[in-house]
């Protein structure tokens, strides 16, 4: 359960860099007030922990 909503939360997360990348838009900034506002730095500090989180996915053995 804990693996499919860290994934879930990493592909907002890039959804929200392919909006800065593409129109200079950071949705996370835009909806909270800023990029150094206290809720849009705990938001990228959630995106954060959940890619760490996908990245021990990469080395688990998958369980059929």
């Amino acid at each position: 359960m804990l693996d499919r909503i860290a994934l879930i939360v990493v592909i907002i997360g890039a959804v929200n860099w392919g909006c800065i990348g593409l129109f200079n838009l950071d949705l996370v900034a835009f909806c909270f007030g800023g990029t150094l506002s206290l809720a849009s730095r705990v938001i990228y500090c959630v995106v954060g922990l959940a890619g760490l989180w996908c990245i021990s996915l990469l080395f688990r053995s998958r369980m059929d």
